[in-house]
């Protein structure tokens, strides 16, 4: 989705971490975002600068902005189903806080994060500012900014708890604002409204970039998240999507190397082999191929749960790491680089750094389970038939029998087992209220160091530093 890097590169002055950067209300380029967008072709080039700010760069260099490619850092890895064996290098000195749940405020994967989805919202708010200097419908455009703008600030609130909420471009007097952070409940409203229009303003055209079935799924998970959940509208938004038709179950290795395949509903998208619109995550999950030695491994404790419960999908989700010698340790099998799985010794070919794996944002088979989540409520168990309909689709694929009495616990392990890697798990817990028991029996078992608090990454120390006192940090940080 770089397709025109070099003109957003001439709307913002930098890319640096800080918000204080990338808020800066007045860019030094002569064509600023208040007289560049003129057309409806110029809002649609903007609006794909702000994909550009999910996919991220695939480099190194830590003072990019890499969007979802440091994501399996700050949730999979703080979730109990992946760990790192860590690597010498600089670069990837902090990825060993997140396991052991001893993240610092000075975490470099976290003020990446921060910023990177911050952007996000940045280039979307240039986007909705400039809808009233074009002629014609924009009303598309006006939709998708918006999905856009909901999906970053759902990430970030799940991830920050209160946050600055910046709904506009911000002028020379408003600069505090980045700094002030408001009640989530605040950040919620807006992510809401957002998705709303969303989802009245945009159709099924698309899978890598919004859609209306991405904007009703991503709706029904935020009703499912807020502190007074909304069971009803998040059934029925799911309701839409399973009565639309449109999406299916294929193969479950299809769902990953088969891309923009009938369970995609909104992935972003790479391509294999470019330097500026590739990824480098896939390389990471591997031993001795990118610039790691290996992260975001399955725990054992991940490995029991699919042996157990995974049924067909089992194959498809782990392998051991035949490059690993000391101790038996199981990588990713859902996103080997342009997948090239390399046969029994692990090796790679291609470039596996400048891979196009598709990242899976939003999945038909996650819909499902959230339909009956949805219907189960504030119940510890569901035997509604709707619910176990949709519960069954998804274990039918994995040759699994029917389920007839679905409870919490066994939804909470369905999502486990199918979703794993996909930066879903710790959410899940966090929405279901069993983050703190799962996680502290995990800690106490591997002698880490959970505690609640741990729930929410601190806020990036260099953003509490340039708020000169405005900026308060998370509790336990």
């Amino acid at each position: 989705m770089k397709f025109i890097k070099y003109i957003m590169l001439l709307l913002i002055v930098s890319f640096a971490t800080s918000c204080s950067d990338f808020l800066e209300p007045a860019p030094s380029s002569a064509i600023t975002s208040q007289n560049y967008y003129t057309t409806i072709a110029e809002l649609e080039s903007a609006l794909i600068g702000v994909y550009d700010a999910i996919q991220g760069d695939g480099s190194y260099d830590k003072d990019e902005n890499h969007g979802i490619q440091y994501e399996f850092y700050i949730t999979e890895m703080r979730s109990g189903n992946t760990s790192t064996k860590i690597a010498d290098t600089d670069d990837f000195s902090d990825a060993g806080q997140f396991e052991s749940f001893n993240v610092l405020p000075t975490n470099g994967f976290v003020a990446n994060y921060y910023s990177s989805f911050f952007q996000i919202i940045y280039r979307a708010n240039v986007v909705l500012e400039n809808l009233g200097n074009v002629d014609g419908n924009t009303t598309a455009i006006e939709a998708e900014a918006k999905f856009l703008r909901g999906y970053a600030y759902f990430n970030l609130v799940r991830l920050f708890g209160d946050l600055p909420l910046i709904d506009h471009v911000l002028t020379a007097s408003e600069t505090d604002i980045q700094f002030t952070r408001v009640d989530k409940s605040s950040v919620y409203d807006l992510i809401v409204s957002d998705l709303l229009t969303a989802v009245s303003g945009l159709d099924n055209t698309y899978k890598t970039r919004a859609s209306k079935a991405a904007a009703q799924g991503l709706l029904a998970k935020v009703y499912l998240t807020l502190e007074s959940p909304n069971y009803t509208q998040a059934q029925l938004l799911c309701e839409e999507i399973i009565n639309s038709k449109q999406f299916g179950l294929p193969n479950f290795n299809d769902v990953f190397y088969s891309e923009l395949n009938e369970e995609i509903i909104f992935a972003i998208g790479f391509q294999s082999g470019i330097v500026s619109d590739s990824q480098n995550f896939s390389a990471q999950f591997m031993n001795a191929v990118g610039r790691s030695s290996g992260v975001n491994y399955a725990t054992y404790d991940l490995v029991a749960a699919v042996d157990a419960s995974g049924g067909d999908r089992t194959q498809y989700t782990y392998r051991k790491d035949p490059k690993h010698l000391t101790s038996d340790r199981y990588q990713c099998a859902k996103y080997f680089p342009d997948g090239d799985d390399g046969g029994p010794s692990g090796d790679v070919g291609g470039t596996p750094e400048l891979a196009g794996n598709d990242w899976i944002v939003l999945r038909y088979a996650d819909v499902l389970l959230m339909h009956t989540e949805a219907i189960m409520g504030t119940a510890t168990n569901t035997t509604n038939v709707n619910a176990l309909t949709s519960f069954n689709k998804v274990r039918l694929r994995a040759g699994l029998v029917d389920d007839d009495d679905v409870t919490k616990d066994e939804l909470l392990l369905e999502r486990r087992v199918e979703l794993a890697f996909e930066n879903h798990r710790l959410f899940d817990l966090v929405r279901l209220n069993k983050a703190s028991e799962i996680l502290s029996a995990y800690s106490s078992a591997n002698g880490f160091g959970f505690s609640s608090t741990d729930l929410l990454l601190p806020i990036p120390q260099n953003e509490v530093n340039l708020s000169n006192g405005l900026m308060k940090q998370n509790p336990g940080y």
